[in-house]
């Protein structure tokens, strides 16, 4: 494995079936590759968030979860202290928002049809204001709050796949979202399955080397492109 601050790009590294670190819940067994390999120790759950595609079909997520996941979106950094990321929450067979799941999942690309096996799908939208200055911080803010509920699932033993793939307009006829907010991605969430019950194109993306660029790469100081170290 190559450390993120030299001149290749990052590997990772395996990830056993049950993590101790922190305060990370045990997860299934998964393909190996997983784990953030970085130079220094990153707080754990961020070191384990991947995005698989195998969810569990039959798994699912108590009400007492997704409000923890929404919370932890709700009390991400916001420009200015707007607040102009909204949800809509859809559960798998609950008897609220079931009729919701469903919504959502008939919105996604067919590249993104494996998402119908999760366990909960979330739209994030973002209300874009009437000028583009607020419009592009509004963007900045729901990809706060998505990191946000991201790290809060896995530190819970569930995994997410953040989604752009879905259908905007036909989001905004079924929910009746005013205009000015925008629908910008759909997050699944879930359980991981047996990699032994799902299709060979499913296992063999999600088992696929995981890369970054090596912080020399991204990360300056003095002048643009020189490694900040």
């Amino acid at each position: 494995d190559t450390p993120s601050g030299s001149g290749s790009r990052l590997r990772i590294r395996p990830v056993s079936s049950a993590v101790s670190a922190g305060n990370l819940g045990a997860v299934p067994e998964q393909p190996p590759d997983r784990r953030a390999d970085t130079s220094v120790p990153i707080h754990p759950p961020i070191a384990a968030r991947w995005s698989p595609r195998a969810f569990d079909p039959d798994a699912q997520v108590t009400t007492e979860q997704v409000t923890a996941l929404l919370e932890a979106a709700r009390w991400a950094a916001t420009w200015g202290g707007r607040q102009p990321v909204r949800f809509v929450v859809g559960i798998r067979r609950h008897d609220s928002t079931g009729d919701t799941f469903d919504m959502i999942a008939g919105l996604l690309s067919r590249g993104n049809s494996y998402a119908e096996a999760a366990s909960a799908l979330i739209l994030v939208c973002a209300d874009e204001g009437e000028d583009p200055n607020t419009a592009l911080y509004a963007a900045v803010d729901a990809g706060a709050a998505e990191a946000n509920l991201i790290i809060e699932a896995v530190s819970r033993g569930l995994v997410t796949h953040p989604m752009a793939g879905f259908d905007v307009d036909a989001a905004r006829v079924a929910f009746d979202i005013p205009d000015r907010v925008r629908p910008l991605m759909v997050i699944a969430v879930g359980s991981l399955a047996d990699y032994r019950t799902v299709d060979d194109n499913i296992a063999e993306r999600d088992g696929r080397l995981r890369e970054r660029l090596p912080l020399s790469e991204i990360a300056f100081a003095r002048t643009w492109g020189q490694p900040w170290r």
